[in-house]
């Protein structure tokens, strides 16, 4: 009887006060985790949860003492909520003791375990069964990590519910800074809404200002002065980025020109290489995205290519000490170089 949930379907039912006795709440995405963790936590006016809100950590408490708690009953309240955090560091003979309860569950009570990470994903012939087998009706969120190709919708989704546009470039900068990370998703679209009003665009511009993300001199033109093969803009926002290392770490610069060269590569073998074609390929909806690929394209052959990412793979192995005790931003000046200068020339 286990009803798969989003955060978003959650929300709507918890408000609407369409209550199961069991939820699960687990998987990668710590951030959708804790989130959905935080309204039940806040499911209760404040003045009740003092007698009808027990927090239990699995790792410090024995199962029988959360059955106990979920057996009583609550005061001066319609239900009582009992929340299980950290139930992935306990044993799933710890969580199987609760089974005799998920059978049986006392209908003012609402039970939550909260069971983040991966492992929880694939262990289903213990813990996540048995809460799908539970004779009583069972709320189970999988907050499954987002994906790379997944982001750009993400960070409009998040725009969007906030009453804010995005630019294509601004969102490429904020996509490019954030990640696949959730929760920064969010805390910076956050910041940008507190400061504009709503129905604003987000611009390079105001992330610059908000985020402080420099719209110049960034992962994101830096990408885009390779692609164009632009020697004197490479070198300068290379030279920027060493004056800060803590904030332009090296080890951060490479991937994204691998990223670049790989797509480079995936470009020249595509067999649809126009500008509508590159997008189908890369499943992207704007121009904008792959004006860099367009650009390298027309500034670099595939012979090239090749021996580029060979070179980008070598630096990075150097970055981490593998072969090399030189500076990080010293590795990447010398990249630069070996990139603008690469002859591409194939085999006989």
């Amino acid at each position: 009887m286990a009803e798969q949930l989003t955060l978003d379907s959650l929300k709507k039912s918890l408000k609407a006060k369409n209550l199961m006795p069991v939820y699960l709440l687990h998987g990668e995405e710590g951030y959708f985790v804790d989130e959905a963790s935080k309204l039940f936590e806040e499911l209760l006016p404040e003045e009740l949860r003092d007698f009808n809100l027990y927090t239990f950590y699995a790792p410090q408490v024995d199962a029988d003492a959360v059955i106990d708690a979920c057996q009583r009953y609550p005061m001066m309240a319609d239900f009582q909520v009992v929340i299980v955090k950290e139930a992935h560091q306990v044993k799933s003979n710890w969580l199987s003791k609760l089974q005799p309860y998920l059978a049986n569950p006392t209908p003012t009570t609402v039970l939550v375990v909260v069971y983040r990470g991966a492992d929880m994903s694939v262990d289903s012939k213990t813990v996540y069964k048995e809460f799908s087998a539970a004779s009583a009706k069972t709320g189970i969120l999988t907050a499954k990590k987002l994906k790379p190709a997944g982001v750009q919708a993400k960070i409009k989704e998040v725009v969007e519910a906030q009453g804010l546009t995005i630019e294509p470039k601004a969102q490429a900068m904020l996509e490019q800074y954030v990640g696949s990370d959730i929760s920064r998703i969010f805390n910076e679209i956050a910041k940008m809404a507190v400061a504009m009003p709503k129905g604003s665009q987000i611009t390079p511009e105001s992330i610059e200002r908000n985020i402080g993300i420099s719209k110049d001199f960034n992962n994101f033109e830096f990408r885009s002065a390779i692609a164009n093969r632009n020697a004197q803009l490479s070198f300068q926002i290379a030279d920027y980025f060493s004056r800060d290392p803590k904030k332009h770490p090296v080890q951060t610069i490479f991937p994204v020109l691998f990223s670049l060269f790989s797509d480079l590569l995936i470009a020249f073998y595509s067999a649809d290489k126009s500008e509508r074609g590159l997008m189908a390929t890369f499943k992207v909806k704007w121009p904008v995205q792959v004006a860099d690929v367009m650009a390298g394209m027309r500034r670099y052959t595939a012979w090239q290519v090749i021996e580029i990412i060979d070179a980008i793979r070598r630096a990075d192995a150097m970055s981490k000490g593998i072969g090399s005790r030189q500076d990080g931003h010293e590795i990447l000046r010398q990249l630069i170089f070996r990139i603008l200068s690469a002859r591409g020339q194939s085999p006989v």
